[in-house]
C-alpha cells in the first residue's frame, strides 16, 4: 500500500493522529528532503528508514518502489509541507501504481491553499489553483492572460525572490484588483496582507519579501453583501 501523507505546512502540531499512526507503521518513508522529515519524526518520537524522493531522482526510484509495493510493502510518501503531488513530486509514482493496480490511499491534512482562502476577505466559493507561476516573465504573463477570461479568483504560490516581479505582471494583466497575500502560514511570523495590486507593489518595493507566500487574486466581481 502506498500512503500519500499530508504533513504540516509550518506548525508541526497540525499533523493528524492518523498520519502519525501510518508513519509509525509503514516499512519506510519516501520524502522530498530527508533532513526535514527527520525533524518531523524526531518531534513525535518516531524512527523510520527514509529515502529521498524528489524531482531529480523520482524516475530512477519509481521502478524500485513498484517492486516493493508488489511485495505488499507499506510505503509512505511525504513532501516537505502539505500534500504530496500538489506542486510537489509524486504524481508519476501514483500513475505507475494505477498502471499496475497497486493500492493507494491519501491522508488529508494541512493545506496552505485552504488555509489562505479561509483567511481571505475575497469571496472564494470558486477558485482556480495555479500552483507556482512560471519563472520567466513571458511564460508567466501567458498563464495569467489565459486565466483572466474565466473570471474566477486565482490562488497560487510564489517565492520571495520572484514575488515583486509577479505582482507587477499581475497588475499589467488584471489592473488594480484586490489581492490577499499570506506569508508564513501557521508559523510564528504569519502575516496576512489585504490590499490591491498597486499598493502591494509599493509595499514590497520598500519591504524585502521573506518566507513562503500564498496569494489570492480577485478575478470576479464581488457580490454586494450587507451584514
Amino acid at each position: 500500500m502506498l500512503y500519500l501523507v499530508a504533513t504540516p505546512i509550518g506548525n508541526l502540531e497540525d499533523i493528524t493522529l492518523r498520519a502519525l499512526k501510518v508513519l509509525e507503521e509503514v516499512d519506510f518513508i519516501l520524502c522530498e528532503d530527508t533532513r526535514k522529515t527527520s525533524l518531523l519524526l524526531k518531534r513525535f518520537g518516531l524512527r523510520k528508514k527514509l529515502f529521498s524522493f524528489y524531482e531529480h531522482n523520482e524516475i530512477k526510484r519509481i521502478p524500485w518502489m513498484i517492486e516493493e509495493l508488489k511485495k505488499e510493502r507499506k510505503i509512505a510518501l511525504v513532501s516537505n509541507a502539505g500534500t504530496p503531488t500538489i506542486s510537489d513530486p509524486g504524481y508519476k509514482l501514483v500513475r505507475e501504481c494505477k498502471k499496475y493496480n497497486l493500492p493507494i490511499t491519501s491522508l488529508p491534512g494541512a493545506s496552505s491553499v485552504l488555509c489562505a482562502l479561509s483567511l481571505s476577505a475575497i469571496p472564494h466559493d470558486k477558485f482556480i489553483f495555479l500552483g507556482y507561476l512560471p519563472r520567466k516573465k513571458g511564460e508567466r504573463k501567458k498563464v495569467l492572460e489565459k486565466a483572466k477570461p474565466y473570471q474566477i479568483n486565482l490562488v497560487f504560490f510564489e517565492t520571495p525572490h520572484r514575488l515583486l516581479d509577479s505582482l507587477k505582471d499581475l497588475k499589467e494583466v488584471f489592473g488594480k484588483q484586490r489581492i490577499t497575500i499570506c506569508r508564513e502560514l501557521t508559523k510564528k511570523f504569519e502575516e496576512i496582507i489585504e490590499t490591491d495590486l498597486e499598493e502591494a507593489i509599493k509595499y514590497f518595493e520598500k519591504n524585502k519579501a521573506r518566507g513562503e507566500f500564498t496569494l489570492i487574486l480577485e478575478n470576479q466581481q464581488s457580490p454586494n453583501e450587507t451584514i
